[in-house]
């Protein structure tokens, strides 16, 4: 695993990042944006497969406060504005600093998220986005996965597996569960930016995903009329685990149209 030294708001913070699959230098690079208790480690060994199946190079990296990236203080609150800040900040500031340009984003959860602000705002300099699961707006049933979600890490063993993953899980758990339950949140909305996309959008999302209807995606194409949304049965909120080869099949050929990639 490598570090990166960037500047964050007004902070400088090093991320963790690691190189997966192709190594030639010309290959197309997919940068992998996780959920919002995600890691590195927590993708498992998916971008491998990913980016080895396609012929791609991957970067896989750790937002500021996860992973074996820079730890938040413990009194730093993740403000509303927190994705839109990781899209418009820490991500190309990572790009920068490691030479990464136009490059096809992945993410997933609040990753996908991410990666839509950020080819909103960065049209010239995204090839395309994959997202699996993306939040546009807070709905109801958000609300209530989320609080389930409090409820497990309180009184089940979510804590000790988030720690595997995390020096500090009660600061990465709490971070991110207080954020989008607090109140300011509730009106949290992106459909505008994603309106602005240029960049070819696939969405992806289960059918069973407990974190969001099926509205999340199906808007997509609505707002960017290029855009492609397909829902996956007998699937949950992550689909590159529960169905990683339909995962793998569809992106590689979404990309492999854009010229992108072989499949």
């Amino acid at each position: 695993m490598e570090t990166a030294e960037i500047r964050f708001r007004t902070l400088s913070v090093r991320l963790e990042y690691q190189w997966v699959g192709n190594d030639r230098d010309d290959a197309p690079i997919i940068v992998f944006l996780h959920e919002g208790l995600g890691s590195v480690s927590l993708w498992r060994d998916f971008p491998q497969r990913f980016c080895s199946a396609l012929g791609m190079r991957g970067l896989v990296f750790s937002r500021y406060g996860y992973g074996g990236s820079t730890p938040r203080p413990e009194d730093a609150a993740l403000p509303v504005s927190y994705l839109h800040d990781e899209a418009y900040e820490a991500l190309p500031a990572l790009l920068h600093r490691l030479g990464v340009e136009r490059p096809w984003l992945f993410g997933h959860s609040d990753g996908g998220s991410i990666a839509l602000l950020h080819a909103a705002r960065f049209a010239e300099e995204t090839a395309g986005i994959v997202v699996l699961a993306p939040h546009l707006f807070v709905e109801e049933i958000t609300l209530d996965g989320i609080a389930a979600a409090r409820a497990a890490y309180l009184g089940g063993d979510l804590r000790s597996r988030l720690g595997r993953h995390h020096p500090d899980p009660d600061r990465v758990f709490m971070g991110w569960n207080d954020a989008w339950l607090a109140p300011a949140f509730r009106g949290w909305n992106i459909e505008r930016e994603v309106a602005s996309i240029r960049c070819p959008v696939l969405a992806l999302q289960g059918e069973g995903d407990e974190y969001g209807t099926l509205r999340q995606i199906m808007r997509i194409p609505e707002l960017v009329p290029a855009a492609q949304a397909v829902a996956l049965p007998d699937c949950g909120h992550t689909p590159h685990r529960d169905k990683p080869e339909e995962v793998i099949r569809l992106a590689g050929g979404f990309i492999a149209g854009h010229g992108d990639a072989p499949v």
